[in-house]
Formats: structure tokens, sequence, C-alpha cells
């Protein structure tokens, strides 16, 4: 096994999940397998009960775990499935050996941070780093570690030692650190010494960076390069600038053209005895991956989308639905716009409070070309996700709704056609009469983490769903397999009634018991999805709802639908039997 370590300094968020996906896909076009694993040094258990506004999305896995958003961008670029043990946390570990002590397992022993917690992460690694990831169901060759924040913070420095450590356990041409930092431009001149002192605090913390990546808003000016090798001790072509880029999908890219893979070549002492497939493989995806982002900026058609959510102060609380417009954006060929919308702003009592608000998000919301509402907690906002479902319906504007956007959108439409003018969800009102939307039975209300549905469950096709806009862009498949996150569920008690007022349910659970998609027949598209189908979204193969969406905003839903199995790019239909295994190119 070998292992490529990606830490960061300076500054955090400085983009080292960018940077190791990529350097994971680089690994894979010359025909490695390659898995990953997130280090992320906070106490919590996993991200399961952070906020969203703080902390980002929760990313969930086929298995149900709740984890960084980090791997969402791991199974994006790599195509991989992972485990929620690929995200360690201090949490984890503690807990880990913890455990352990109260069982006796270290007879007595003082039990300490050096040798049990470095031990049991370096431990942790090696057995999670051979999980196989794809449909080759053989261990990875590679093994990307990202160290979350900082190194220098007090929290990291066990992980720091346990990386120390690997690096020996490991051996010679086995072990990696790609050391990202930032290089700030002050007055027209690129500043080095940031970058020096993170270098100098990284190796005096025992980890030996072998490729330094600066991140930089513009080219490093070749003065800048030679001055960070001669201070950190580095040859001038292990320093690779990574500026900003049109879009992150061109990352990969930039690093290949600065010669990344001879130098991981070199580092690994990677021969050719990679198999003949494996190579070929390699050098299909990255002719696909090029040929879908590079190009990007010659797209000059747009397709305006409104977003209407809660949380929209830290977009990175949609990244994965960010995400999933962009890789379906790209397949329709247009550059997306995406406009973001304070539903709270679409009420009544902004009118009041702020009509210019009210006003400005209405006009947003009247002039889109689709209207998304993604998934959320709590009821806050909500009145003006199910005004905007309204407005999407009645105008025959595509529409998306995602798990809570799911349940607004049938919330109004039980309100409006069905004459239920007290229709609410049991989130919203515990005690209202008419609980269109409810809490599952078996979901566990005292304890937060990790007791909601959560995880890869099929979604069956109910006979007589032919019609489906949905369905077609699955392939007319029987059943599907996408990842869901939530607590509530449509009240089976008002099905019927809802159905005979024209809401069709056209997805069931395998027991046709819980409602997993609606939509409305007479209309261009009209969806809502009790699932996630972001998390199941890859570059090379968009999530299906959401391409669905966007080519209807962009007025080439059936052309798009047509060309799916035609178009040159032979991927997997994302979310069907298989494909939300892992299965690969």
């Amino acid at each position: 096994m070998k292992y490529v370590l990606v830490s960061g300094g300076v500054i955090s968020g400085v983009g080292k999940g960018i940077i190791a996906s990529s350097t994971g896909l680089l690994l894979k076009t010359i025909g490695l397998k390659v898995s990953s694993i997130k280090i992320d040094p906070y106490l919590n258990v996993d991200a399961g009960t952070m906020n969203p506004k703080e902390h980002g999305e929760v990313f969930v896995l086929s298995d149900g775990g709740e984890v960084d958003l980090d791997l969402g961008n791991y199974e994006r670029y790599l195509n991989i499935t992972l485990t929620r043990e690929n995200n360690i946390t201090t949490g984890k570990i503690y807990q880990h050996v913890i455990e352990k002590e109260r069982r006796g397992d270290y007879l007595g022993k003082t039990v300490q941070v050096v040798p049990h917690i470095t031990d049991a992460i370096q431990a942790w690694i090696e057995r999670v780093a051979k999980i196989p990831v794809d449909d080759s169901n053989e261990e990875a060759d590679v093994c990307i570690v990202e160290l979350g924040g900082t190194v220098g913070d007090i929290e990291s420095m066990p992980f720091v030692e346990a990386m120390t450590q690997l690096r020996h356990r490991a051996g010679k041409n086995n072990f990696l650190n790609i050391h990202v930092s930032y290089v700030p431009t002050i007055n027209g001149e690129q500043k080095t010494k940031p970058t020096q002192h993170a270098v100098k605090s990284v190796r005096s913390a025992g980890l030996i960076p072998d490729l330094i990546a600066c991140r930089c808003e513009r080219p490093l000016e070749r003065s800048t390069i030679e001055k960070i090798a001669h201070h950190c001790q580095v040859d001038v072509q292990q320093v690779v600038a990574v500026r900003d880029m049109p879009t992150i999908y061109q990352v990969p890219v930039l690093l290949e053209e600065q010669g990344l893979i001879p130098l991981l070549r070199e580092a690994f002492k990677i021969q050719d005895a990679i198999p003949p497939a494996m190579v070929r493989k390699g050098r299909k995806i990255w002719q696909q991956w090029k040929s879908l982002t590079v190009t990007q900026d010659h797209y000059y058609e747009q397709v305006n989308v409104a977003l209407v959510g809660k949380y929209i102060e830290l977009h990175d609380s949609y990244l994965s639905v960010i995400k999933s417009l962009e890789h379906s954006a790209m397949r329709c060929r247009r550059k997306l716009n995406l406009i973001w919308v304070d539903a709270e702003h679409l009420e009544p009592a902004t009118r009041q409070s702020d009509p210019a608000k009210f006003h400005k998000a209405w006009h947003e919301v009247c002039t889109a070309s689709g209207v998304l509402v993604p998934g959320g907690f709590g009821q806050r906002g909500t009145e003006g996700m199910m005004a905007a479902a309204k407005w999407a319906r009645d105008n025959r504007t595509p529409y998306l709704g995602v798990c809570l956007g799911m349940q607004v959108a049938v919330i109004e439409y039980a309100r409006t056609m069905c004459g239920i003018a007290d229709a609410t969800s049991e989130e919203f009102n515990a005690k209202a009469t008419d609980k269109v939307i409810v809490f599952m039975p078996e979901i566990d209300k005292a304890t937060m983490g990790g007791t909601m549905r959560l995880g890869l469950r099929p979604t069956v096709f109910q006979p007589g769903s032919e019609w489906s806009r949905l369905r077609a862009l699955y392939n007319n498949a029987p059943e599907v397999l996408e990842r869901h996150r939530h607590r509530y569920e449509v009240n089976p008690t008002y099905i019927e009634r809802l159905e005979q007022a024209g809401l069709t349910f056209i997805g069931k659970d395998d027991k046709g018991e819980r409602m997993e998609i609606v939509e409305l027949k007479d209309h261009p598209y009209f969806v809502g999805v009790q699932y996630h189908p972001e998390y199941l979204s890859r570059v090379l193969d968009p999530s299906r709802p959401y391409l669905g969406f966007v080519a209807a905003s962009a007025g080439c839903l059936e052309q798009v639908t047509a060309n799916l199995n035609t178009d040159g790019i032979d991927s997997p239909v994302n979310g069907v039997n298989g494909a939300a295994n892992g299965k690969d190119f």
C-alpha cells in the first residue's frame, strides 16, 4: 500500500480536499486503484449533528455514515464508494481506545496519547485503506489521506505524530506528503514568508513535505517558485502552483500540466507493471474528464436556476446540490447560473418588514428557468418554499424538490388542490390535525446522532408510471438505489386523496409503504424525491433527477434523455442497481 498524505498550513479552507481528489484522479488515469481517507480532528464522532451553517453539509454514504463533505469530493472525482470508516475523527479514535481500555485490552497499562492513540490511528488507516471501493472488488494501490485543519493546531498533533510514524512503517517509496500552503499577493507582490513558516512548522512537527502545493489567485512567478523551493529545501519541480481556475474540475488538468504524474511515478517508483486493461481504463477516464471540463468555458448559453433554501449564508451547506447541478449543466452543455434565494424572503412577513427583499426574492423566482428546493430541517422558511413550489406548479416552471423540498410540495398541493387548508408537517406542528407529513414510527425521537433513515435504499417504480419523465432518465428501470437522510415521511392516510387530485406517487419503498417519488403528469418537469440524489452524482455520471431538472430548465430534456446512452460517455446510469454501489467506468 502506498500513501499520499495531504496536509495544510497558513490557513484552513485552502483547498486540500480538491487537491487530494485531483491527485487521486491523476493516479487513476495511469491505471491505479485509489481509495481515500479524511481525518477530522474534532471531538464529534461524526458530522451528523453539526449545523450546516457552521460546518457545511453533512455528506451521507451508502452505508448510512454521516461524514465530512470532503468525502463527497472523493466519491465524485474518483467514482468510488466509501464507508463511514473512511472518515476518522478524534471522537472516533478516543471512543475506540477507551472501549478497548474498558475491556481490559491494554492489560492494566497506563493508556496514553503516545503510543496508544497514535497506534490506533495508524492501525485504522492501514485497515481501512485495504477496503475495496470500486467494482474491481480489490484493495487499492494508493490511499489518499487528507489531514483536516492546519498543522500546528493543538487538536491535530496526535494525527501528525501518527503520520510521522506511518511514513516510517510504510517504508521507502511508499509515502508521499503534499503540503498545501497559501501564497498571498500584497500590493502586487507574491509573499512567500507564510509558506516558509508553515513548512518550517510542519518539519518541526515531524512531517517532511515532498511536494508543496501553493494556492494562489494568479500564476506564481518563476522567482517566487525558486524562493519557496530554496527556503523549503525542495527542488523547483517539487513546487506546484494551484491558481484559481474557472471551475474546480480543471484543477486536475492544471496539476497534470505541471508534471504531477511524473513526480508521483518517481516518488512511488511506479514502473510499467500496471495491467494494460487498467491503463486503457485510466486513459479513457482522462479523455472523458478533459472533454467534459476543459471546454466548459466555451458554453455560452446559460441556464438560470433558483435555489430556494434556508442555509444560503454558507453555500457549502448545499455543496453536493451545487455539484449535482454543475455536473448536469456540463452534460447539457450549459453554463450554470445559480441564483440563491432565502426562503424566508418569499413569505408575507418579509413583505411587511422589508419589501425590497421580498420583491427581489420573488423577482428571482419568477424569472428563473427552474426552481429547486433542497433538504433541510425545521419550520423556518417552509412557507416560502411552499410558495415557490406553487409558483412553479402553476406557471409550468421546472421544479425539483429534494427531501424537505418534496414534503413542502406535497403539503402545498394538499392545501391548494385537495382543500385541506390546515395541511402541515408534524415537524412544524406536532399537535396539528391534518399532518400530511409525519414522523416515521421507528425513528428514535430522543437521540439525535445517526438515528435517521440513512444510507442506500431501493425505490420501486409503481405500475402505470411508464409516462414518467424521471423514470425515462433512469432508463425505465424497475427500481433505483439512492441514499436517504430523513426522519419524516408522507402520511399514508392522505395518499389516496392526493392521488385523486392529480399528484402521483410513482416511486415507493420496497415494501410499498413509503412515498419516495412524486411527479405531476401534465407538467414539463415537476418532481419531488424523498431521497438525496445529489449524494450519488458524479462528474462523469450526473444524478438523474438533477440532470432532468437542469435539462428541462434549459429546454433540452427530450434530447438529453434520448442521448443518455448514445453521447459517447460510457458510464453507468446513476442510481440504478449496481451503479449506486460504486460501479466504475
